[in-house]
C-alpha cells in the first residue's frame, strides 16, 4: 500500500507541474470574472475509497490487526450567509476486515461517520481559495473479533469537536477545469463511550455497572488526524458541472481512555464523481 501511495502522491505532483506550466491561461480565462471557486455553488460529491487499515483496540486483543477498509463517503457543500461561509455535510460508511500476524484470528469492523463543518473562505489571489473553521463529528460503529469468546464486540460512540482547514487551487487547461484541493481537522474536545479496563458489557448493560463510560476526551486522550488531497477533473468540455474526483484520503484515529488503547489508521485512494447542483 506505501507504494501505491508514493504512486499516488506522484500522480498529484506530475499533475500540479503540468497545471503550472500554463498560469497565464488560466489568469486570462478567469480575469474580469474572478476565481471561478469563489462564485461557490453547490455541490454534492459521491466517492469510493479502498485501501489499507491497521487497528489495535486492546479491550479486544493486544495485537495489531492489518487488512482493508471500504468505505462510501457522500459530501454536499453549499454557501451560506450571503456566501460568507461554507456549509459541509459528509457522511461515511466504513467496512473493515484485518487479520493479526498470525493468521489465525479475524476482525470485523462497521462505522458509520456524520460530520458537519462550518468555514470561512478567502481568495487571496485567483487561483485560490483558503477555508477555516470548525467541524462536529459523530462516529458510530463496532468492531467483532472472531477468536473472543469473552466479550468478542466492543462498541464505539463518539461526539468531537475539531478545527478544520481547506486550501483548493483552481485552473483551466485545455479548455477544462482541474481543482486540487488540501484538506484536514483534528479533533480537539469531545465525548466517547468506553468500557473501563477489566469491565464487561454484560455489567454495563444488564448489572448497570457504570464506571466512568462516558468519557470527556482532548487533543491529548485522542490525538487523531484526518486528511485528504483530491484532484477533480472535469469530465467534457462542454459540461462545467461534472468532475472526476482522484485522491488520497488518510485517517488516523487514536485514543487512549480508561486504561485501553486503541487505533485505526487507514490509508485510501479515493475515487468519484462531484456534481455542481446549481449554478452560482
Amino acid at each position: 500500500m506505501k507504494k501505491n501511495r508514493n504512486t499516488l502522491f506522484a500522480i498529484l505532483s506530475l499533475a500540479w507541474t503540468i497545471l503550472s506550466l500554463h498560469p497565464a491561461s488560466a489568469q486570462r480565462q478567469d480575469a474580469g470574472r474572478g476565481y471561478s471557486l469563489s462564485a461557490l455553488p453547490k455541490e454534492k460529491a459521491t466517492l469510493f475509497a479502498i485501501g489499507s487499515a491497521n487497528v489495535l483496540d486492546t479491550y479486544l486483543s493486544a495485537e495489531k490487526y492489518h487488512g482493508t477498509e471500504l468505505r462510501v463517503i457522500t459530501n454536499t457543500r453549499k454557501p451560506l450567509f450571503q456566501k460568507q461561509l461554507i456549509q459541509s455535510i459528509t457522511h461515511q460508511g466504513t467496512f473493515t476486515t484485518v487479520e493479526n500476524r498470525a493468521k489465525n484470528s479475524n476482525e470485523l469492523g462497521a462505522m458509520y461517520r456524520f460530520c458537519y463543518a462550518l468555514r470561512r473562505h478567502w481568495s487571496p489571489s485567483a487561483p485560490w481559495l483558503i477555508e477555516a473553521g470548525g467541524a462536529a463529528d459523530a462516529h458510530l460503529g463496532m468492531l467483532y473479533n472472531t477468536r473472543n469468546s469473552n466479550n468478542p464486540v466492543q462498541a464505539y460512540a463518539a461526539i468531537h469537536i475539531s478545527p478544520s482547514v481547506a486550501v483548493s487551487f483552481h485552473h483551466t487547461f485545455w479548455s477544462r477545469q482541474f481543482t486540487l484541493r488540501y484538506e484536514a481537522k483534528v479533533p480537539l474536545v469531545g465525548i466517547m463511550f468506553s468500557p473501563n479496563y477489566g469491565q464487561s458489557y454484560y455489567e454495563i448493560f444488564s448489572r448497570g455497572n457504570y464506571d466512568h463510560n462516558i468519557v470527556p476526551t482532548t487533543i491529548f486522550s485522542t490525538p487523531s488526524l484526518c486528511q485528504a488531497v483530491t484532484l477533480n477533473i472535469q469530465f467534457k468540455k462542454s459540461n462545467p458541472r461534472s468532475h472526476l474526483r482522484i485522491g488520497y484520503l488518510g485517517d488516523y484515529q487514536q485514543s487512549h481512555v480508561n486504561h485501553l488503547k486503541y487505533h485505526h489508521y487507514s490509508h485510501l485512494l479515493l475515487i468519484g464523481w462531484v456534481k455542481t447542483l446549481s449554478s452560482p
